[in-house]
């Protein structure tokens, strides 16, 4: 059997958002823009999905702007507040573990002289909201975190940095990139304090082509992209509409959150439970980690040799980021890790759909790698 869980870099498309795009494709593929009956029957499906993914952060539609991806979401995101805040000073507060779209960011903003100041994990993959609080200063303009690691799962304190920044009496923005989380734990910007909210389709089993950018209603940041004002002129260029029809669809078929959570860990913890039996495997996640998310290290196993060994079995996981590809792991660096077992390191990531015969399957895997490719070495 094909068992695939490599979830954190994409997930399948579910049936509820592959009909929804073959109907943008096939029956309202008009331009929304268009002054014509196709153009507003566009407009109605690209205002329904606006409601559905809106509903589903428990916002208001007209917070919600739809992006090319995750990445043109934060990179709107944070250059938007940037430019915004920036004359009040110039020092970003962030982690030393967050995802390329957002660390590639931080780099261009020193560039243009802000202050960058990234927190460190601990060794297992934690920062905690005391960390934001003794950083955070009169000249902080923006405070940038992921919710959830997109490498080891640990869950970041995004629910708490609002009160922290109230305590500071900061006017700092807060921007959170939600990707992984969304849809995997409860995430509601309003309730807690969030100016700006990134997430995307393709994680939660709709189509590659859409994101989304929570903006706090009354809150207005310059767009990065410049072009035709679509998207109330924050995201310009034509809305990918077969992508945003499946993103909406795909969140209102979900369904509880906090049950699909519950059934994952089971399943997660079987996993662990079964990785803990096979020698010279160190599980680098946290304890408290979201569930969807496992990182391991395999002794003496370079993690491509892995990732290539386990797709020769029909199981599919990555090395780290499917952003990151080639390059030596960032976030285990944040941690800590030693090089070899940053070397070694494998991301297994679960979804909703994942069985317990994957994890079984995925089990049976490892133990017949690491018998068979550490009897070669």
């Amino acid at each position: 059997m094909n068992c695939y869980l490599d979830n954190s870099a994409t997930t399948k498309p579910c049936k509820a958002a592959v009909e929804a795009a073959t109907k943008a494709m096939t029956e309202v593929f008009g331009n929304p823009s268009s002054l014509h009956e196709c153009g507003f029957s566009a407009l109605q499906m690209l205002e329904e999905a606006r409601r559905q993914v809106a509903k589903s952060l428990s916002a208001d539609s007209a917070e919600v702007y739809f992006t090319p991806s995750g990445t043109a979401a934060n990179n709107t995101a944070i250059f938007g507040a940037a430019e915004k805040a920036g004359r009040r000073g110039g020092k970003i507060v962030t982690t030393a573990f967050e995802h390329p779209s957002v660390e590639n960011c931080m780099r261009r903003l020193e560039e243009q002289g802000f202050t960058v100041i990234r927190l460190l994990p601990d060794t297992d993959g934690n920062i905690t909201a005391e960390q934001f609080r003794n950083a955070i200063d009169d000249s902080t303009v923006l405070v940038s975190l992921m919710a959830v690691n997109n490498e080891v799962g640990s869950v970041l304190p995004f629910d708490k940095i609002a009160s922290v920044l109230r305590g500071k009496k900061s006017k700092a923005l807060l921007h959170v990139d939600a990707v992984q989380g969304f849809m995997k734990l409860p995430i509601a910007p309003k309730k807690c304090g969030i100016d700006l909210l990134s997430v995307s389709a393709h994680k939660i089993h709709g189509v590659k082509g859409a994101g989304a950018l929570y903006v706090r209603q009354g809150l207005h940041i310059k767009p990065y992209l410049c072009g035709g004002g679509q998207e109330n002129g924050l995201v310009s260029g034509t809305q990918a509409m077969p992508a945003i029809a499946a993103f909406g669809a795909a969140t209102a078929a979900v369904g509880d959150i906090r049950k699909n959570a519950a059934r994952v860990c089971v399943l997660r913890d079987r996993l662990i439970e079964g990785l803990r039996e096979i020698e010279g495997i160190r599980v680098n996640s946290p304890e408290n980690a979201l569930p969807y998310i496992v990182n391991i290290s395999v002794e003496g196993i370079p993690s491509q040799v892995s990732v290539n060994y386990l797709s020769s079995q029909g199981v599919y996981v990555s090395a780290g980021s499917a952003c990151a590809k080639g390059h030596r792991s960032p976030v285990l660096t944040a941690m800590g890790l030693r090089a070899s077992e940053i070397d070694t390191a494998v991301r297994i990531s679960l979804s909703r759909e994942t069985t317990e015969d994957e994890i079984n399957a995925c089990l049976n895997a490892i133990k017949t790698e690491v018998q068979t490719l550490r009897k070669k070495g």
